[in-house]
């Protein structure tokens, strides 16, 4: 073999070579030949999706990790004869380019438009291989016009509507946040400032009336981490419970209810109600709130409040009492708290201190500590428990204070026994109650869709008709600035006519959440192009669901949760038939890759992370600082700017070529897992990849046309070490074409290229292995690899064929190679007869399970018709590598 093509090839240039031939051959817009092979008939469709990323200019290691995963699979499924779908798009409005474009002085559609551009660009770099015919942008009027369609479908069912409410404010951003986009700290999810809470009239879609659903369906998505279905399920949060009606006890002023409602799961201490608390939007608390200046205060107060929720402070409404309604003689009293969550439920909640620990301590903190508790609860059995605390099990017995006809029940006979006399009463009855909380999506910022409403003072708010959409965002030259809504400070946007009355009207000035973009684009990539509707109902339908979804966990509940709302909205109007009993599900399987790690370099002593230029790394992996001569503490975290170990994926593949980037990414680790970028690692694949050249080489001089048009050795005439080499081969292909097939496990489809090129090398100078089987298993390999390193094989390819044959056609047209059968490798039997050993015969390792057969085979082999011929048999043995005869 040329030891020397191993080392002088220069994989990198190798790109430069192959991608403008590729793009000739595609007619310049896709990279890889097989995509113009036509699905083979009657296969079943594949479609395979990337969560689409936001063009922020640069795509990362992260991009990288998801894009190869994306294209090795997709190119695996052409090669299959698979109909495959395999598109790509962008993510493009949203706040990180009008912040950009506000602090650059610019149009943010500008600043987009150029980092497509270049993302575009660094895509191909990867050799990624999307669906380019298929490609959406959300930012352009013909995407836009259908999200703004979809918006009017969703409000002329009933699902959109526009109320005033308590919302997140983000006081950097200038603009709303859905709840989903607070942290659990109460920060926002994008630039981490405090939220504020405010009350403003915005739009919202009615996801709980699909909570039901979306909660019950997960149980549908078999193919789903269950770590996202856990996540997914606890924030809908269906509870099973009971709502109950307090009446309110005539005041003396006037409020816009006569009865509190309140949803529980413990109806059974209902006795034990000592105060309701009432959320900062409840309609008591904006009643009162506007005409007493101490409540207002209170709540602009703790809207200010790092974890207001957590706050035990509460507003004692002294004019208001509602009554218990199982004894009216009870005057409860109300309280606006804080801890009491806006839109939850009926915004309002029964304190019991006795039973509830956060009741306990927000009861004593307004009513002093000397105030009694009632409690209805006793532990189990007689067990005794502290008096002056809270008793908060579940499970316990009634006492006295439940009255006689509770006395002595079970917690859970009790529960059963209060709705019941609530529903004779028509103050209460079950329900199930969800966490999940309607889907808010004003935004008061430019650059998203405009919300397709018009306000007259004359008819209301009014749709904007079908032919006039899309409502086109009005160009700019510049943002001024984060405050308040741009739309609204531009007069021509903002000044319309009525399509009703035709009189003067305003536009609403508000943009949608971009989460409402990224909720449907799954669809439109199957019809991108129609100009008549939203998609064909047809071709949605054949191409629906999403066979496989591959993205990161961090959008385990806001962009998977509003996609699964938006699907089943479609299905549920008929927009695409479920044919395969997934209730509207848009994602079979979900793939989520695990983050990309970079290696960090701190100082131990203050803890500072350490720039490139400030540390020198030894030959045993460790760094030392250079202004103070210590060791530097090493470790993987999340790559950022801030830590100074990102990685530009640019620079390596220009470093080391896509395709031993590429293979890198997969070999580091499984899917799911972590990914501790080392790129020093990468030097045993570059290895590999040289070691598949070099057999390349090696068989060129062996290989002619007239071997490759006669045909391969027959199986039948394989000698031993032909038999152990098929074997061999056949195993580590079996193992990838698993790991393609069923697990998905990447990283083990590179180990078994290497064991599989290794074993050709060892082999390649054998001349007991005929020719023709190391062409085929060479031929093999190329087309195995083909989907995670394009470049190598096509090269290989090349070098293995010329000059002898001429032009080749592309290694990437080929199908993925059958699985073929391990061939039964003989063994040899030592044959006795009568004691002595007389022949020995090679035959399956399975002969001696079968009597009957191995009689047959050893009286017709040589051996047998010489010492056998003739005799008569009294009685045979089989053991293990010795077959004996005995012979009367």
């Amino acid at each position: 073999m040329n030891k020397q093509t191993q080392c002088i090839v220069n994989l990198a240039a190798l790109d430069a070579k192959w991608l403008p031939r590729w793009k000739k051959q595609c007619g310049g817009q896709f990279l890889n030949p097989r995509r113009l092979t036509k699905p083979v008939k009657g296969h079943k469709k594949v479609y395979s999706l990337t969560m689409f990323p936001y063009p922020s200019g640069m795509l990362h290691m992260g991009h990288l990790r998801v894009y190869t995963i994306s294209d090795v699979l997709s190119r695996y499924y052409r090669m299959k004869g698979l109909d495959v779908l395999h598109p790509m798009g962008w993510d493009a409005f949203g706040l990180p380019a009008e912040n950009a474009a506000v602090d650059r002085g610019i149009d943010p559609e500008t600043w987009t438009r150029l980092n497509i551009k270049k993302m575009r660009h660094q895509m191909e770099l990867m050799r990624t291989d999307f669906d380019w015919d298929r490609e959406v942008t959300t930012c352009n009027p013909d995407y836009y016009k259908w999200t703004q369609k979809i918006f009017l479908l969703l409000y002329e069912h009933g699902l959109a509507y526009r109320k005033k409410a308590e919302i997140n404010w983000d006081p950097v951003d200038k603009t709303v946040l859905a709840n989903e986009q607070v942290d659990d700290q109460g920060r926002s999810w994008r630039s981490g400032a405090l939220v504020e809470k405010r009350l403003l009239e915005q739009w919202f879609l009615s996801i709980t009336k699909f909570a039901k659903s979306l909660n019950k369906d997960l149980s549908l998505l078999k193919d789903w981490p269950s770590k996202v279905k856990t996540m997914q399920r606890n924030w809908i949060g269906e509870s099973h419970g009971s709502e109950i009606s307090f009446p309110l006890i005539p005041g003396s002023i006037v409020l816009p209810v006569d009865k509190v409602e309140v949803f529980t799961t413990r109806a059974e201490t209902l006795y034990s109600v000592q105060y309701l608390a009432l959320s900062f939007d409840h309609p008591i608390t904006q009643a009162i709130s506007a005409r007493d200046p101490k409540l207002a205060e209170f709540i602009a107060r703790l809207n200010n409040l790092e974890n207001v929720e957590k706050s035990k402070e509460g507003y004692k409404l002294d004019s208001v009492f509602v009554s218990n309604p199982l004894d009216p003689q009870m005057q409860i009293p109300v309280f606006v708290a804080p801890y009491v969550i806006g839109g939850y439920g009926q915004g309002a909640v029964m304190g019991c201190p006795a039973h509830d620990k956060r009741d306990f301590g927000f009861w004593h903190s307004n009513m002093g500590p000397e105030v009694s508790i009632i409690r209805t609860v006793d532990p189990k059995n007689g067990v005794k428990c502290a008096l002056d605390m809270p008793y908060t099990e579940k499970e316990g017995t009634m006492n006295g204070n439940s009255g006689d006809k509770l006395q002595g029940k079970s917690t859970s006979e009790a529960r059963e026994i209060i709705v019941h006399a609530l529903e004779e009463t028509g103050l209460g009855s079950h329900k199930i109650n969800y966490r999940l909380r309607d889907w808010l999506i004003s935004r008061q910022r430019y650059w998203g869709a405009p919300i397709p409403m018009i306000h007259c003072d004359h008819c209301g708010v009014v749709a904007v008709p079908d032919e006039q959409l899309p409502v086109v965002l009005p160009k700019v030259d510049h943002l001024l600035g984060r405050g308040g809504s741009p739309l609204a400070q531009i007069p021509e946007f903002v000044n319309t006519t009525c399509p009703k009355c035709h009189g003067p009207a305003k536009r609403d000035t508000d943009t949608m959440d971009t989460f409402m973009d990224s909720s449907w684009y799954m669809f439109r990539y199957i019809d991108p192009h129609n100009s008549e509707n939203i998609f064909s109902k047809k071709l949605v339908t054949q191409y629906m669901p999403v066979d496989q979804y591959i993205g990161g966990i961090e959008h385990a509940i806001l962009h998977l949760l509003y996609s699964r709302f938006i699907s089943k909205f479609f299905c549920s109007i008929g927009l695409f038939d479920d044919t395969e009993g997934m209730n509207g599900e848009p994602f079979k399987q979900l793939i989520t890759q695990g983050m990309v790690h970079g290696r960090t370099f701190v100082d131990p002593t203050n803890g500072h992370f350490l720039k490139p230029d400030e540390f020198d790394v030894c030959e045993d992996g460790s760094a030392v600082i250079k202004a103070t001569g210590e060791k530097a503490a090493i470790s993987y975290e999340k790559m950022s700017k801030s830590k100074f170990n990102g990685a530009d994926p640019a620079k390596c593949i220009e470093a080391h070529g896509a395709d031993a980037t590429r293979a890198h990414i997969l070999f580091q680790a499984p899917i799911s897992d972590v990914l501790n970028w080392d790129e020093s690692k990468i030097i045993g694949v570059e290895r590999w990849l040289r070691k598949v050249i070099g057999l390349a080489s090696a068989l060129s001089g062996l290989v002619t046309p007239e071997l490759v048009q006669r045909s391969i050795k027959p199986i039948s005439s394989y000698n031993d070490e032909e038999i152990a080499f098929h074997n061999k081969l056949i195993s580590y292909f079996a193992s990838l074409n698993d790991s393609f097939e069923r697990t998905l496990s990447l990283n083990t489809v590179i180990s078994d290229y290497m064991k599989y090129t290794n074993e050709m090398m060892l082999q390649i100078d054998n001349r007991r292995i005929d020719i023709s089987i190391k062409y085929k298993f060479f031929m093999k390999l190329l087309k195995i690899m083909s989907p995670v390193t394009p470049t190598t094989v096509e090269e290989a390819n090349e070098v293995l064929h010329n000059p002898n044959f001429g032009s080749v056609d592309s290694i990437l047209n080929s199908d993925w190679p059958e699985l073929e059968n391990a061939i039964q490798e003989d063994i040899s039997y030592n044959v006795m007869i009568n004691g002595k050993m007389r022949f020995v015969h090679k035959a399956s390792k399975n002969l001696i399970n079968d009597k009957e057969q191995c009689i047959k085979e050893i009286m017709s082999s040589g051996g047998g018709q010489k010492w056998l011929q003739g005799k008569h048999i009294k009685k045979v043995l089989l053991k293990k590598g010795t077959l004996v005869f005995i012979v009367k």
